[in-house]
């Protein structure tokens, strides 16, 4: 009997541990397939749960010498230094401002909540209600030409717009179609119960922006002279009052999680109140018009935070540029529900 027990234990001993094995490699490759997003290192793109997708560059050191590198290389060079060749004094042709992408979009476009590029190539072409039309990449980037850069379009078979459009559909290469990215655009700043106050965000530009953009907005060239090293908020040389960035939420939810310097989504650096606050005192200085007349030719498509009218609703222009948002938000809630 004794010995029938040893064979009974022995029995449960490697059955137990089968099943501890088997458990391992489970886990392994459950890990291997869903990784820790926040540790995933530049250059994959991870699927998680939910059918949720966080989004990491392609890595750019991984291109070769072909062709299609070449482009798409050159295309992120486009990004990262704009200026030196479409800006005042730019190598190929003189058609913006100065600016730079890369002062809008961080980090070349691939910067999480930075405004980057991860989800152009998965929903383009697509209708925005801005235009009231579908638009094809090559709008888009115009726009930012015209809007962002206060410049003149690129002809869309030049080398410099096929190589932008190159090296933003690499970037976007492993988003399936239609589908939504975690950290792409800008973050969404939860509305505060009162106006956007320009004269309380002075004094935040004063303290947390004025050492790197001055104190008249103008930024810092670089040494070239060609580009800028810190980008000017408003003047002459920045972006006009047709810039998605003109927008108060836009601007708000961009200085949230990127600035000032050393800022991020998941470590920022101002409250909610004190980013729609700086947005204020940065949108309420002087910048270059633009001729708005064909935007929005659906007027009830307006964001709540288009300052311009004509509107679809009682509430003034002030209240569209500098809030407080959220009745506007219930209005057009119920609009869109037919109240």
């Amino acid at each position: 009997m004794e010995k029938n027990n040893h064979k009974i234990d022995g029995r449960f001993i490697l059955l137990l541990l089968s099943i501890c094995i088997a458990t391992l490699f489970f886990v392994r490759a459950v890990i291997a397939f869903f990784p820790d997003d926040t540790k995933a290192p530049p250059g994959i793109n991870k699927l998680l749960l939910q059918d949720t997708l966080i989004w990491y560059a392609p890595d750019i050191k991984a291109l070769d010498g072909s062709a299609d590198s070449r482009q798409i290389k050159y295309g992120r060079e486009l990004i990262i230094n704009t200026s030196a060749y479409l800006g005042p004094k730019g190598s190929v042709m003189q058609i913006s401002n100065g600016m730079n992408c890369q002062n809008c979009h961080l980090e070349a476009g691939t910067k999480l909540w930075g405004n980057n590029y991860s989800a152009v190539a998965s929903t383009y072409p697509k209708f925005r209600e801005r235009s009231g039309s579908v638009e094809s990449i090559y709008k888009r980037v115009n726009d930012c030409l015209e809007r962002s850069l206060n410049g003149s379009a690129l002809d869309t078979g030049s080398s410099e717009m096929q190589a932008i459009r190159a090296y933003i559909l690499w970037l976007g290469q492993d988003i399936p179609k239609g589908k939504k990215v975690k950290g792409v655009g800008i973050t969404d700043v939860a509305y505060i119960n009162r106006a956007a106050d320009p004269t309380a965000g002075k004094v935040i530009y004063t303290q947390k922006c004025q050492s790197c953009h001055k104190e008249n907005g103008e930024g810092v060239l670089n040494a070239d002279g060609k580009s800028y090293q810190y980008p000017p908020l408003w003047g002459a040389h920045s972006y006009n009052n047709g810039a998605g960035l003109f927008r108060l939420s836009r601007i708000a939810g961009y200085v949230k999680s990127n600035m000032p310097f050393g800022t991020s989504y998941d470590a920022p650096q101002l409250t909610d109140e004190e980013a729609w606050d700086v947005a204020a005192y940065i949108n309420s200085q002087p910048r270059p018009t633009k001729d708005l007349s064909k935007d929005w030719p659906k007027i009830s498509g307006k964001p709540v935070d288009h300052p311009f009218g004509p509107y679809t609703d009682t509430f003034s222009e002030a209240q569209h540029k500098y809030g407080p948002f959220g009745p506007i938000a219930e209005y057009k809630k119920k609009q869109a529900k037919g109240k």
